[in-house]
């Protein structure tokens, strides 16, 4: 039997998603009390991996078992036996063809940057945090550089293991909200550390370093070195994976709530 879930979780305290022999990751977690509910060893199988301190709002995995439960054990269960920061919020039996990672068309990220002279308090690490003033306009032209299908080397990390540096990026908008800068990026799979290697060089041009324009000199170089440094995980969200309507996944919110400001698209 084939079951998918969809999760969130505060990254904050874990190591990323994926399994470490020190057992502090996300997956570690989760396998943990979903086999304390099967009765047997659970191994998942992830839409994405995400790095150490980035958050969930819509993660999707899926697990063969042996065992018959009521979807409530998955959900309510399982939720029962996880810490506050990680949550199950749908579940269902699925075809064994369904592949939580293979099956995904699109996935859908959020990085929330807080741009005002001091470092936030409440929001620590829930926002990213940039000191000087950045030129929106300046950022939106870059960003738009970067839509379509491209080689992203300039922006993969050292140990990315994905086979091929050509991804999609079908959206990227730069909005703010008083000292809130929103990046939305869509594509259809993101290279390790891609995001926030993004967000680093958007942020080099916001404030000032480099024109748009660099943003194109740096997709042409295919150099990693070029660019700027790895951006904070702190701001970063998973909030979306797209699949076929075959699968019939549910859709859900896709925006992290910050008090006084609302994200909805």
């Amino acid at each position: 039997m084939r079951i998918v879930l969809i999760l969130e979780y505060d990254g904050s305290r874990y190591c990323g998603w994926q399994s470490q022999p020190e057992g502090c990751s996300i997956q570690d977690t989760l396998e943990t009390a979903l086999s304390e509910i099967a009765k047997e060893e659970i191994h998942v199988i992830t839409a994405g991996r995400t790095d150490t301190g980035v958050h969930a709002l819509y993660q999707v995995v899926h697990f063969d078992t042996s065992v018959q439960r009521p979807i409530s054990a998955w959900v309510r269960g399982v939720n029962a036996l996880l810490p506050n920061d990680i949550a199950i919020l749908w579940a269902a039996e699925t075809s064994d063809e369904f592949h939580a990672r293979y099956n995904a068309l699109e996935r859908h990220y959020l990085y929330l940057l807080l741009n005002q002279p001091t470092r936030p308090g409440i929001h620590h690490s829930k926002v990213g945090w940039y000191h000087q003033p950045l030129e929106l306009e300046k950022m939106q032209v870059a960003g738009s550089f970067l839509i379509g299908e491209h080689d992203f080397s300039s922006f993969r990390a050292a140990e990315c293991q994905a086979k091929s540096p050509i991804r999609t990026i079908t959206r990227l908008s730069i909005t703010r909200h008083g000292n809130l800068l929103i990046f939305e990026l869509r594509a259809n799979a993101f290279l390790h550390h891609m995001v926030r290697n993004i967000i680093g060089c958007l942020v080099y041009i916001g404030k000032g370093k480099y024109s748009p324009e660099w943003m194109c000199e740096l997709l042409k170089s295919c150099n990693r070195t070029y660019a700027a440094p790895t951006f904070s995980s702190a701001g970063l969200y998973l909030t979306g994976i797209r699949y076929d309507r075959r699968w019939y996944m549910p859709e859900l919110a896709e925006a992290p709530i910050i008090p006084g400001i609302s994200l909805s698209n």
